[in-house]
């Protein structure tokens, strides 16, 4: 009876593995993606002579990052999508300049649009609000993650 017994409850343990996977995956439906990974930057190598490669000119260090664009692009109250950076930028109120990630919180979706004060997931009907990624219209559970940028006189980069 015993050996029986142990039977019944191993099978019945791992039965249940393939129930907890299951509702691990769920879990991670909404799972915050990994920000861009970043490139250059980090503990110089001693490989070279100043064991960076950022580019100068005229003596002055350009800023680091890639150019997203120039701050005339991105209008007041609204903002500019990335697709191929999944980087959504705003500009909540004159001068001030916020990045996000553009993957929605919700089901991984690239958002479509800025308008009316919200960054606009098409999947769900989603929404975030320009000025913090707050979400102002579910089903999103959490705010979309913030991206660093600096913004350099008419230049936006990432950071």
């Amino acid at each position: 009876m015993t050996t029986r017994r142990r039977t019944v409850i191993v099978a019945g343990a791992l039965g249940a593995v393939p129930v907890l996977a299951g509702c691990e995956k769920y879990g991670d439906e909404g799972a915050e993606p990994e920000p861009p990974a970043e490139t250059g930057g980090g503990e110089p190598s001693g490989d070279g002579p100043s064991g960076s490669e950022e580019a100068t000119t005229g003596g002055q260090e350009k800023p680091p990052g890639e150019e997203l664009a120039k701050t005339s692009d991105i209008e007041v109250g609204g903002g500019k999508i990335f697709e191929d950076k999944k980087v959504v930028v705003t500009q909540p109120s004159a001068g001030q300049f916020k990045a996000f990630s553009a993957v929605c919180t919700h089901s991984g979706c690239t958002v479509a649009s800025v308008e009316g004060g919200t960054i606009n997931c098409p999947c769900h009907g989603s929404k975030y609000a320009v000025a913090d990624a707050s979400v102002q219209a579910g089903p999103a559970p959490r705010p979309l993650a913030e991206q660093r940028i600096n913004v350099d006189g008419e230049s936006i980069r990432l950071a």
